[in-house]
């Protein structure tokens, strides 16, 4: 059998993607210029990025993406993003004590940041260890990485709108892609132009606290670097303590932030076309609002009774109110939809607290918003295909579709969520069963709830675990080998499995 994939095509276009992202590093390099540190990691970096790039374009036979190319450019370019991703760190570590010197590592970083999981491997993480220019690009990485580098490229190549659909409904989160305008490059602008404006307004209102004297350490640097990774739920942080390194203010502030990052980013645009009825009555965003508001009611109880006691970071919450309630508040957000922050080391709360928040990471945010996880509209597909199972068995002569709202939902589209879960569930249990396995073959003790949490967290891209995974932790003293299983894990979780495996199928490369 011959193969039908124009592969070549596919990888000339990864290059262009590439040498986009060599135009992205002209924001570290600014950073560097202006304290002076790494400048020539940066030039480095962004020559042989494009050089890379040039020659992948070389491939070019001016052919247009059919379906199965577009699948096969969103795997090659998320991979190859990855790769470019961790040049400034091998280069910034050769020849220091840096972990990040090590490619494995370096790769890690680089994997966790694009695909907005926000684990680590960087030691010491702060801005006297490692360079400010260093630090943002961590903190790009994740924002690249949020709305979707093919939906960028869509939005700005004319040759990627060509079959601009396919390629997005590859790379975005949620079983279908919300078409909001007549021309997917517009609708791909549009999506752009909400999370970039959502980015500034955080920066801006973080700056302005800092200033107001709510957040003496929210500087500049700090207050751009969080909304970088804010609005792409990805959680890197150049703090060491992450957000509990800064005042409840700006806590506050960036709750609501975390939860517009984990809604479908097509609900604002009815917003702005004045149609506040199909954003409030939006069943996706009611269950996850409401997910989230009950969640945190049950959290906030637990720590303000005393059960789950923050035991470090975040001070005592045992009797009182705002703290308890922050604290739940901010953690059930920043789970839930894959964030990852922290405010306080969870890992030390009690085990019903601890259970919640296992829980909550199972949920994920809305399709088409930058949140991780299965997918709140998927789990409401399944539970409804459940009941209606359960009514069909006992009433064989009935009929019941399965419906969303006024729609009904197609039943290849059930079959696809179905196939999707189980597949998603599948691969988390086998890969937490590898896990342990290298943990023992060398040595290293490791409780299940930490391999459990470790596999959770980056094929779900969430980042923290629990254990000594939790928000301050690190997967530094993992194997090499667990290290590419969970970089596989990240790069498989954030284009949703599918049109990574199907990659391995010797159907898709046949006729």
């Amino acid at each position: 059998m011959s193969v039908r994939v124009d592969w070549r095509q596919s990888v000339a276009f990864t290059g262009s993607v590439l040498k986009y992202i060599a135009v992205a590093m002209l924001i570290p390099l600014t950073i560097s210029l202006i304290y002076r540190e790494d400048i020539v990691v940066f030039l480095a970096s962004m020559a042989i990025t494009v050089a890379i790039g040039v020659g992948l374009e070389q491939l070019n036979d001016d052919t247009d993406l059919g379906p199965r190319e577009a699948l096969l450019l969103v795997g090659l370019s998320w991979g190859a993003v990855a790769i470019v991703g961790a040049i400034p760190y091998l280069i910034a570590g050769y020849g220091t004590e840096s972990t990040l010197r090590y490619p494995v590592n370096a790769l890690f970083e680089s994997t966790s940041g694009f695909t907005t999981t926000g684990a680590t491997v960087l030691g010491e993480i702060s801005t006297e260890k490692h360079s400010h220019a260093i630090m943002m690009w961590r903190q790009l990485t994740q924002w690249l990485g949020g709305m979707g580098i093919i939906v960028l490229m869509v939005a700005i190549l004319p040759e990627a709108a060509v079959n601009g659909a396919q390629l997005i409904e590859s790379e975005a989160p949620g079983p279908e892609l919300q078409k909001l305008t007549p021309k997917i490059a517009e609708t791909a602008r549009l999506l752009w132009l909400f999370y970039l404006s959502f980015t500034v307004l955080l920066a801006v209102l973080l700056i302005a606290l800092h200033y107001l004297g709510f957040a003496p350490n929210m500087d500049i640097y700090n207050a751009v670097a969080h909304a970088f990774s804010t609005l792409p739920t990805g959680g890197f942080s150049p703090q060491a303590d992450s957000i509990a390194a800064f005042s409840p203010a700006v806590q506050w502030v960036i709750i609501p932030f975390i939860l517009i990052a984990g809604t479908n980013f097509a609900l604002f645009y009815f917003l702005t076309q004045g149609n506040y009825g199909a954003f409030v009555r939006n069943r996706e965003f009611q269950v996850y609002l409401g997910a989230n508001i009950g969640l945190t009611v049950i959290l906030a109880g637990l720590l303000f009774t005393g059960s789950a006691p923050v035991l470090e970071l975040g001070g005592t919450t045992e009797g009182a109110i705002e703290n308890s309630l922050r604290q739940a508040a901010f953690q059930i957000a920043s789970l839930l939809n894959s964030t990852g922050y922290a405010t306080s080391d969870f890992a030390q709360w009690g085990t019903t607290a601890q259970a919640l928040l296992l829980f909550a990471m199972f949920i994920g945010g809305s399709a088409g918003s930058t949140g991780g996880g299965v997918k709140i509209i998927r789990w409401l597909v399944v539970f409804k295909g459940i009941h209606r199972q359960l009514v069909t068995t006992a009433h064989p002569s009935a009929i019941k579709p399965v419906r969303f709202g006024d729609s009904v939902i197609d039943e290849d589209v059930i079959k696809a969520i179905y196939g999707f879960t189980l597949l998603y569930l599948l691969t988390f249990g086998i890969s937490t069963v590898l896990i342990m396995f290298d943990a023992s073959r060398v040595g290293m003790e490791l409780t299940l709830l930490e391999g459990l949490s470790a596999s959770l967290a980056t094929i779900g891209n969430i980042g923290p675990g629990f254990g000594f995974l939790g928000p301050f932790g690190s997967y530094l003293s993992f194997p090499r080998t667990s290290k590419l299983l969970m970089i596989f894990l990240m790069w498989v979780g954030r284009l949703e499995i599918i049109p990574v495996f199907v990659l391995f199928t010797g159907a898709f490369w046949t006729e």
